[in-house]
């Protein structure tokens, strides 16, 4: 069994492994590349393999970084089955066909601008393409070993990141190769605590957080509602940039479970996101995958997906109406690190506020205005225009969908024997510290993989 590396080896996007055992070759994920101008061309760029000779595709999760290039592949070639936990299935045309509308009108702005001569620009792909791409998706149930092709067999296992996350367990030619996908905290809200395992000659683990411990969650919701108070006395609105998918269900979820106490009542909650309008109904139809506490909050507390003020809009019409709201009103838009999506719009209108504040509850990629915005920047460009920065900036860090250094070292410690370990989907400080302390425990020497990079099993 033999793994090449192509994506999410050193960095935090663009999850993609290949592997190779019994004449079959298997994709782990084929995610988008997200950050800089640079690593967004990137996602053009041709496979660093014959995409025809790809048996099958198999999937962690539903986020862009993840599946966001699959359309790309069957596009230019790939013609097998690609596998997902049925949650997941669910939510990849969501995800995808937003994508690509983001991709065409991306195009469509741009060679409205294009000075004469230049190019025109085509869509990565369109929404045809993501048609093509599910019509190829089998959905799988947790826990059920399945063979996929001849002579290898996977199974999905929970790994509480978000709805439908999985661990995968791929077994070939006597070899059992586990990849993490991306791990979830223990306690995370709604969702179950990551399945662990004993077992596996190889293992992929994710290492986002690798260097660093997250906020006691306790403390960081005491500090959401801290950051909600002081907002309300400032008199403006409050801006989150999340993740249509597992974040702003995960905000809904702690709105509704601290209703009086937060006095909610007197916020207007503005989904402003169609594409989580939709995965919260997607959520809704799988109340079996959620944890106790979630069942809980769904049948004592106000339903947090139909919370009495809460709006979710659709069209660009209700997105702009919400400009109009000066104060009171908290709106959770994507995208997650504030590098494109409906969020920059209401940066526009509220960055310049010194009564607005703006939450940061997930990972900032390099790159992104949601980094440079958490590092402290003074002014920032959006679509085209710098605004200076005068709204308050607050990064509420336990709420994070990963995984802390103490939940990873938790996760792969229950390994016996300790198989070989190599570390993806992590930059290289988070990757080297997790690396040492692993290595210092075990007595293990752990991989640090780069793209190009091949592994044997």
């Amino acid at each position: 069994m033999r793994v090449h590396f192509h994506g999410a080896a050193g960095e935090v996007t663009g999850s993609m492994h290949l592997v190779e055992v019994v004449g079959k070759q298997v994709l782990l994920d084929c995610g988008l590349c997200q950050g800089s101008a640079e690593m967004e061309a990137s996602n053009a760029d041709p496979f660093p393999f014959d995409v025809a000779s790809i048996d099958a595709l198999v999937i962690s999760h539903a986020h862009i970084d993840h599946i966001g290039r699959v359309p790309l592949l069957v596009k230019r070639g790939f013609r097998g089955p690609i596998f997902a936990q049925q949650a997941t299935a669910e939510l990849m045309p969501i995800m995808l066909l937003d994508s690509a509308s983001l991709a065409e009108s991306d195009a469509e702005r741009f060679n409205r601008r294009r000075m004469h001569g230049e190019p025109e620009r085509q869509p990565l792909y369109t929404k045809d393409d993501v048609a093509d791409a599910m019509a190829q998706l089998r959905p799988l149930a947790y826990d059920t070993r399945d063979s996929i092709l001849d002579g290898i067999d996977i199974n999905f296992l929970d790994a509480g990141h978000i709805l439908g996350s999985s661990i995968v367990e791929l077994w070939a030619n006597g070899k059992k190769l586990v990849f993490s996908g991306d791990l979830g905290p223990t306690g995370t809200p709604i969702l179950r605590d990551p399945t662990a395992i004993q077992q596996a000659d190889l293992v992929l683990m994710e290492s986002t957080y690798g260097d660093r411990n997250h906020k006691d969650r306790a403390d960081t919701i005491v500090e959401l509602g801290r950051i909600l108070d002081e907002a309300w006395r400032d008199g403006g609105n409050v801006l989150i940039p999340a993740f249509a998918v597992g974040r702003s269900q995960e905000l809904l979820y702690w709105f509704a479970k601290y209703w009086d106490e937060w006095r909610m009542s007197r916020w207007q909650v503005f989904l402003d996101s169609p594409m989580a309008g939709k995965v919260v109904q997607v959520y809704g139809r799988h109340h079996d995958l959620f944890d106790e506490d979630a069942k809980a909050v769904w049948r004592d507390a106000p339903n947090p997906f139909k919370l009495p003020n809460l709006h979710v809009t659709a069209g660009a019409d209700e997105s702009m109406a919400i400009n109009r709201i000066q104060r009171g009103a908290i709106i959770i838009a994507g995208s997650g690190m504030a590098n494109g999506g409906r969020i920059l719009h209401h940066l526009r209108q509220n960055i310049g506020r010194r009564e607005a504040h703006v939450v940061f509850v997930g990972y900032q990629g390099v790159g992104t205005i949601g980094r440079r915005l958490v590092d402290g920047a003074q002014w920032i460009r959006i679509h085209g225009r710098d605004y200076r920065v005068n709204a308050s900036m607050h990064t509420v860090g336990g709420l994070s969908a990963h995984a802390d250094q103490r939940g990873l070292l938790d996760w792969f410690g229950h390994f016996d024997p300790k198989p070989q370990l190599a570390l993806v989907h992590g930059e290289d400080k988070a990757r080297e510290a997790l690396a040492g302390e692993i290595g210092e425990r075990d007595g293990i020497e752990v991989v640090l993989v780069r793209p190009g990079m091949t592994l044997q099993a």
